[in-house]
Formats: C-alpha cells, sequence, structure tokens
C-alpha cells in the first residue's frame, strides 16, 4: 500500500506489530519524515522502551545499563502511541484490525509487522533447566544465577554455553567478565561457523582458549543433568563425555517470530511463509497482502530471515519511505559482521567462503599468533568480493565499502598482518557504503562535511559527533567510526582546512606526543620545552598544557620556577576567580566526611570574612567573596585547624563522592566512606587532561551517583565493581563496568592504571568519557591495557602513580612557608593594603551576592566587608 497523506485528511492509522530495534527504527522514520497525517500505535509485549538487542552483553555485567534506543522523548509526541504489555495475538485482514493478549482490538490503515524472533530451544532431556540469551529479562535472570551461585558454592561458576556462534560467544564472553569459568559447546567443527571459513574458525578458537575459554567442538550434547533440587550439574555429550556445568546457556540461534502469520487450525493460509519460517516479502517490505508490511527477523526475502541490524533498519525506512509515497526497494540482505569477542576482532562480510564461480582466495594465515587474513576477488584479482579476518581485522574498514568494487591496489597489500604495513588509502565513492547499520554511503557523509546535506541549517559539520548526529553513521554497532574519522579529514583536507594534530601554532606535536617526549627525556622547564620541540613564544594553549604535564609528571610547586606564568587564571591564583573578581575557598573534605569541629571552623571564618557559602554537589562546602590579598591569610586559619585545600581550581582531582555506607547504612555492602576518604588522599592534586570527578557507593542502589564519574567505585556482595568513563555536564555519559568482584588492592591498582593512561594518552581538555570513545577499541582497549596489561606498561604506569602519591604537597601550604610566594596574593602591587573599591555586595537570604551594575551606584555593602548576620541587616 502506497499513498501521500495530506493534511486535511484524518490521520492514516499505523499499527506497528512489536516494539524492538526494527519497531523503534519505524517509529524513527516515520518521526523524521513528519507525523502530520498519521498516527503510530506500537504495540509492544514487553515492559521496556525499545532497547538495543545489538548490546545486549552489557547488560548481562551490568545490569542497570541503559539500552534504551534514541532519545525517550520522541515518544512524547502526539501522533506516537507506544503501548508496553500489549502482545498482538491475531490479524483480521478483512477488518483491517489485531487483537492482542489482553483483549483490545486495535484498527489500522497500514499494519507493520515486526516481532523478531525467538532464542531455538534445545529437544534433549534437562533443557527446562537451561537460560537462553535473548531478552533483557533472560540477561538479568543469567547474571543473578551467576551471581548467586558464586555466593552459594563459594568458587568459581563453571558456566557452560551451547552455540559457538555469534550469540553463543558474547554469551560466554559475558559470563567471563562476571567471574565464572567459561566453557562453550559446539556441534559444528569450528567456531562461527556460519561467518568464518575453517581456518579463520580455528584461528578464533585458538585465540579464545588462550584467553582461558574451554571449547568443545564437533559433538553436540545428548542431556543437561541435574540433581534432585533442579540443580545443574553437568552436560552429557554425545560421545559420552561429561561436562561439569552449574549454568547453561543456550544460545545456538534464533526462530522467526511468524505464528501471526500462520493460519489457525482449519483456518485458510493466508500468508506465503518461507521454508525455514518467516512470512515472505516484495522488494517493498509488503506481505502478499496489502497494507501489511513485515521488517526485521520476522520477514523472508531471497529465502532467508537475517537477525542482523543493517537490514532490519533499512527495511524500516523503505517501509517509512513507501507510507509517504516514496519507491524504495530492499537491496537484500548484507551479512556483513565486525566485533570483538573478549578482546579478538572478528570481521567478515560478502562472499567470504568464495562460493563465487572461480573466486580467487588470498590467504595469510599465522597459527602462532592466531592471526588469520583472507579477500576474495574475482579470478583476476581485481573485483572485490568477500573477506574474512580473525586477530586482526584492520583492512575491514578500509575494504568493506569497496565491496563490488575493483580494488585500487594489489588484494596483497591489504594483509596487513603479513608485515605490508598499513592498507592502502582508500577513495570511496560516493555510493558506497560506509554506515551499513544505518545504510549510510560515503556521499551523504560529504554533503554534511561540506554543508549540503540535511543537517540544520545546512551548516558544514567539522566533527564526528556532528557527522553521527547529522548522518546516523556511527551511531548503532560503532565499528564504522574509524572510517567516518578518516573521511571526515580527508574531506576536511579538499577544502584547504588543515587537519592537524598540533597542539597549537607553537608546537606540532600533539599533546600525547609532547607527554611522551618530556617523560624520555625529563625536561623540567617551558624554555627547554619550547627550545627542543616548539616556537614562539607559546601561547595559552600550550603554555598551561605543559605546565599541567610538568605537574603530572613531577608533581612539583606549580607556581615556582616560571612555572607561574605558564597557569591559567585560576592556577596562578590557586583559587577560583568569580564574575566580581573575587575568589571562591575550597578546601578538601576527603570522600565528604567532616568532624563538628571542621565545620565551626569553616562557619566562623565564613563569619569572619562575610563569605557567602554553599554546599556542593561534590559533598563540599564553598566559600565565595574572597578578595585575592585575603586568600592566604583564609587559608592559614583552615589549614591550622588541619584542612588543606581542594583544588577547585585546578584540572586535576576535584572530589570523591560517597555515600555512608555500610558503616551506618542497613543497604550498604561495602564500607563506601572508607574506599572514598582513601581515593581521594591518593589522588589528590593529581593533575590531568581535565578535572577528574570520583564517587563510592555501598550498594547498587548508588546514592553517590558513582557512574555519573570519571570513575565510579560500586560495592556488590562479590566486592568493588569498577566503572570508567563517566560523566554530568552539557554531553553526560554514564560510566561503563570495567572489572567486578574486585578486592581493595586489586581496586587501586587499575584506578592507578586508568589514570596515568587517560593522563599520558588524552587531549587537551579532553574529558575521560570522550578519550575513552575515542579510543580505537574503545572500553575493549581500556580493558586489555588496565585489566589484562596487554601495552605490558602495567608496572610503569604504577610506578608513576606512586611517584606522584610520595611526592604530594598541598599547594596552599607550600605557599604559606614560603613569604615570596605570598607576594602574588595582592590586589594591587604597588599598594599593597589597598582593597579593591570595584567590588560590592548586597545581601540576599541571610548571605551576601555580587551587586549588579544599576546596585552598586548604592553601594548598599562595600568592599569595606561588614559581615552579614541577617536579611533584617
Amino acid at each position: 500500500m502506497t499513498g501521500h497523506t495530506s493534511p486535511s485528511e484524518n490521520p492514516r492509522r499505523i499499527v506497528v506489530a512489536g516494539g524492538g530495534p526494527a519497531a523503534h527504527r519505524f517509529a524513527d522514520a516515520m518521526h523524521t519524515r513528519g507525523l502530520k497525517g498519521w498516527h503510530v500505535t506500537v504495540l509492544t509485549e514487553e515492559a521496556h522502551l525499545p532497547y538495543d538487542r545489538v548490546t545486549l552483553s552489557k547488560a548481562l555485567i551490568e545490569v542497570d545499563y541503559d539500552l534504551t534506543l534514541g532519545h525517550a522523548s520522541m515518544w512524547d509526541h502526539d501522533a506516537l502511541d507506544l503501548r508496553t504489555g500489549e502482545r498482538v495475538v491475531k490479524i483480521n485482514p478483512d477488518a483491517k484490525s489485531v487483537e492482542t493478549a489482553a483483549g483490545n482490538s486495535y484498527e489500522y490503515d497500514a499494519l507493520v509487522v515486526a516481532t523478531g524472533s525467538n532464542a531455538a530451544r534445545l529437544p534433549i532431556p534437562g533443557a527446562e533447566h537451561t537460560h537462553v540469551y535473548r531478552t533483557l529479562e533472560d540477561v538479568w535472570a543469567i547474571n543473578r544465577a551467576i551471581t548467586e551461585l558464586t555466593e552459594k558454592l563459594g568458587r568459581q561458576v563453571n558456566a557452560v554455553t551451547i552455540g559457538g556462534g555469534l550469540l553463543g560467544l558474547e554469551s560466554a564472553a559475558g559470563t567471563e567478565r562476571l567471574g565464572a569459568r567459561p566453557v562453550v559447546i559446539d556441534g559444528a567443527a569450528w567456531l562461527m561457523a556460519t561467518q568464518l571459513d575453517e581456518g579463520a574458525g580455528e584461528a578464533m578458537g585458538r585465540l579464545i582458549k588462550a584467553k582461558g575459554f574451554e571449547v568443545h567442538g564437533g559433538v553436540f550434547p545428548s542431556e543437561v543433568l541435574s540433581d534432585d533440587d533442579g540443580q545443574v550439574t553437568g552436560v552429557l555429550m554425545a560421545d559420552g563425555r561429561i561436562i561439569d556445568a552449574d549454568i547453561v546457556i543456550v544460545a545456538i540461534g534464533v526462530r522467526p517470530r511468524d505464528e501471526l502469520f500462520r493460519a489457525a487450525e482449519g483456518e485458510e493460509q493466508v500468508f506465503t511463509l518461507g521454508q525455514r519460517g518467516g512470512v515472505v516479502i516484495s522488494d517493498g517490505c509488503e506481505t502478499e497482502i496489502p497494507g501489511i508490511f513485515a521488517i526485521g527477523e520476522v520477514a523472508n526475502f531471497g529465502g532467508m530471515c537475517l537477525g542482523l541490524v543493517a537490514p532490519a533498519n533499512t527495511m524500516a525506512e523503505i517501509v517509512a519511505d513507501r507510507l509517504h509515497g516514496g519507491q524504495a526497494t530492499f537491496p537484500g540482505f548484507d551479512t556483513a559482521t565486525k566485533l570483538k569477542l573478549s578482546g579478538v576482532d572478528v570481521a567478515s562480510f560478502g562472499d567470504g567462503f568464495a562460493r563465487t564461480e572461480h573466486a580467487l582466495e588470498i590467504v595469510y594465515a599465522d597459527p602462532a599468533r592466531g592471526v588469520y587474513q583472507k579477500i576474495v576477488t574475482t579470478d583476476d584479482a581485481k573485483t572485490l568480493l568477500g573477506g574474512i579476518f580473525v586477530g586482526d581485522a584492520t583492512p575491514y574498514m578500509s575494504l568493506r565499502p569497496l565491496l563490488g568494487r575493483e580494488l585500487p591496489a594489489e588484494p596483497g597489500a591489504y594483509l596487513t598482518a603479513a608485515g605490508s604495513g598499513d592498507a592502502p588509502e582508500t577513495e570511496l565513492p560516493d555510493d558506497a557504503i560506509l554506515c551499513s547499520c544505518n545504510n549510510v554511503p560515503a556521499g551523504s557523509i560529504r554533503d554534511a562535511i561540506n554543508g549540503c546535506g540535511s543537517c540544520e541549517g545546512n551548516a558544514p559539520v567539522q566533527d564526528v559527533p556532528g557527522l553521527k548526529s547529522c548522518t546516523r553513521a556511527g551511531t548503532q554497532c560503532g565499528s564504522c567510526v574509524p572510517m567516518l574519522k578518516k573521511l571526515l579529514e580527508g574531506e576536511l583536507k579538499k577544502s584547504g582546512i588543515e587537519v592537524s594534530k598540533a597542539l597549537c601554532e607553537h608546537f606540532e606535536l600533539s599533546r600525547q606526543e609532547l607527554f611522551d617526549a618530556i617523560r624520555v627525556l625529563e625536561l623540567t622547564s617551558f624554555e627547554d620545552i619550547l627550545a627542543r620541540y616548539g616556537e614562539g613564544a607559546g601561547c595559552d594553549i600550550c603554555k598551561p598544557t605543559i605546565a599541567s604535564i610538568l605537574a603530572s609528571q613531577h608533581s612539583a610547586y606549580v607556581l615556582d620556577a616560571g612555572r607561574g606564568t605558564l597557569q591559567d587564571t585560576n592556577d596562578r591564583a590557586l583559587a577560583n576567580m568569580q564574575k566580581d573578581g573575587t575568589y571562591s575557598v575550597v578546601p578538601r573534605i576527603p570522600g565528604g566526611e567532616i568532624t563538628p569541629d571542621k565545620l565551626v571552623v569553616i562557619g566562623t571564618i565564613a563569619k569572619k570574612y562575610g563569605l557567602y557559602t554553599k554546599i556542593t554537589g561534590g559533598q563540599r562546602i564553598d566559600m565565595f567573596g574572597a578578595r585575592l590579598e585575603q586568600l592566604p591569610e583564609i587559608w592559614g586559619e583552615l589549614i591550622d585547624a588541619g584542612m588543606e585545600s581542594g583544588q577547585a581550581y585546578g584540572k586535576s582531582l576535584r572530589t570523591v563522592k560517597s555515600c555512608v555506607g555500610s558503616t551506618w547504612c542497613r543497604f550498604g555492602v561495602l564500607d563506601s566512606v572508607s574506599m572514598a576518604i582513601n581515593l581521594e588522599l591518593r589522588y589528590r592534586g593529581l593533575r590531568s587532561p581535565h578535572k577528574l570527578k570520583m564517587g563510592v557507593s555501598g550498594c547498587a542502589r548508588e546514592c553517590a551517583e558513582a557512574r555519573g564519574k570519571d570513575v565510579g567505585v560500586i560495592a556488590t556482595a562479590e566486592g568493588w565493581n569498577l566503572y570508567v568513563g563517566g560523566n554530568g555536564g552539557a554531553n553526560p555519559a554514564h560510566a561503563q563496568l570495567l572489572a567486578g568482584g574486585l578486592d581493595d588492592e586489586t581496586l587501586v591498582k587499575y584506578i592507578d592504571r586508568y589514570f596515568m593512561y587517560y593522563i599520558r594518552t588524552a587531549d587537551r581538555l579532553q574529558r575521560t568519557a570522550h578519550w575513552q570513545a575515542e579510543l580505537d577499541g574503545g572500553l575493549e582497549h581500556v580493558h586489555q591495557v588496565v585489566v589484562e596489561d596487554s601495552l605490558g606498561i602495567a608496572d610503569e604506569l604504577e610506578a608513576a602513580m606512586a611517584k606522584h602519591v610520595e611526592s604530594y604537597e598541598d599547594e596552599w601550604a607550600a605557599t604559606l612557608k614560603d613569604p615570596e610566594r605570598l607576594r602574588r596574593f595582592r590586589s594591587f602591587v604597588n599598594a599593597p593594603g589597598q582593597e579593591d573599591e570595584a567590588i560590592v555586595f548586597v545581601p540576599e537570604r541571610g548571605q551576601i551576592r555580587p551587586a549588579t551594575n544599576e546596585e552598586k551606584s548604592a553601594v548598599l555593602i562595600s568592599s569595606a566587608r561588614i559581615p552579614v548576620r541577617g536579611s533584617e541587616d
């Protein structure tokens, strides 16, 4: 059914059966094209908003991980109606209506069925004691079972996954991250037999075995064994072996949920079904009954149903286009796959099995390293037909968009593992698909970069986040982001916009390169660094950056030896300047714990100097309104009372927020306050590319909001869970689980490594969330470096942190010891005792605030600083 809806018509009713990724993409596609004249009702049996099944493994490891697709606000549109807990059980084509299990009926003008698929079950005895891997409830149940079994058994849980395909290996990797012993049983002769040939599958097997996985291939299970209480004890194999098991997960594939298209007994079969299930659709994604469409895993096209994101998204866009009067057609299934399983790169695309007549296979295999690379071409070695990569999938991003095209270089040049260097530079044609998940061609991205695309205002987009927002490229699985970045840099160069990693006009090196150079050569002054690597006099970009690098490497007083002139305004004053030229005073309150005596000291100082006081979000007390010349006197009193600088002014550790934990709270699992205090005292004064914030929660209720911090620590019954890469601000990001069930020593060791690796490699003013996202491999790369020590630098990173801890000195305490350092804190150099009369305050709510320009003329409270004791004053 096609047709364009005019504003004068009553809304055309679209009913969507199903609430998974395909249904969400269709609703989003309708929303993007405009809903005027339409009303879309989405009926989903699940209780959740549509979520991303591609990243289901994250919810397996971390049950509160938010997988929600897109922006939840989309469902607030008047023409979009999402109804959860509504499972469609019957289609009435003649009446153009559907019925739900709850007994409700919904009429439609167009019906879109996106019911997806079910996890396949094992037809063997004991299968009722197994888990499947398909929904949020499934992975939550697995997480809960492993957690409870670990506590009950007092040992490592034997987690057996039956199935060695994509889902099976993803499931096994998740159980390993939960602390279980991963065991994989696969009936095929090698792993991932659908995507990989024998050589690649064997390489994959060697790599994951080296990571502690136990693999049993080429034999099928015949029974799941359990005791009288139903507790799994093992898996009986067809060859008579018994494999120990405490939990069994079945991930052997999926079956299309096509029951809506199957006739009830005694009724005529109206819809055509595929041989292996799924309703047959046309290239317009329409069934044989006009107005009824099918998309995603339930749709059978060309005799296939496929559970991949890219074709489901394409189908959803096609149906939305056709309902709006277009003639888009489905081109067929894109079976390309790229993923990282337990740190192992795997990718395949096109005719990787060389089934095309006269196909030529160019292969490099290194069994010792577990590396396998294969490129398939036509017999003249010119046209690319497909490829398979295991262990090193570097060429995939260059080759995948060239499928079906003539290669710009000899095929062997792309076998990077053979020592041929980087893959040849590739200029993608405009119609080459760069992002297969969202079907985004290179031409659309070029249009966005050059300001002639569909982005808001047709303004040129010159950064990766902007391109992702505008074109959707890289927003699903993320594997195309490196190529997206490469294309952006290439287009900017063509436009005459120099793409440089230089720190600034005075230094051609990037911050990371400069950090390493300074560290290796043990340089200690800006002048020496400038003479060796720079030119000119420096600027307000390179000076503070180098000052920060020197501080993080040497922990020397930041204002000595000419470093004072390198700092920005706040660091020069060791305080944050406010809008009226006064400064704030923020003493450190480790973990948010403070004694009554210290509270009294802060209150006494605030009253004495007439300062405005405010409790911060980091569990500290901020005092505002201090003049520059008052800072030493105020800090003298604070330090005499046993306090120190909170370094609220520096790009360094700010706070470690905590809840009261197990000491007081009846829900607390571990002592979060003690841990927070220990962490804050360890990392205080640590200079970094940007500010650092931490949080420690004593249980999963997360009262310290640890997952909104650069580093978050959450207590569990198994130990501490470590989360990294979170932040609040204008672009908030949830921290991601790096490691779980850690003891105190291991937790601190991993944080040491994480912070030092970030400090060494991040760009200037780059928060941990963005640094982590831009790393090749993202969180998995961080896990390899920090937890697995893949770069062999763990000892070096820990030693660097130990040096910082040993050499820490409070900056204000150091300042007060030296009369020469105190000379900096004068409002007027030529008149040290003179006060700045431009600083004026007015009373408000029993305290003070800076006067507006209009209020200054009245001079209600002048720089003479009359303490405000109450609003009646």
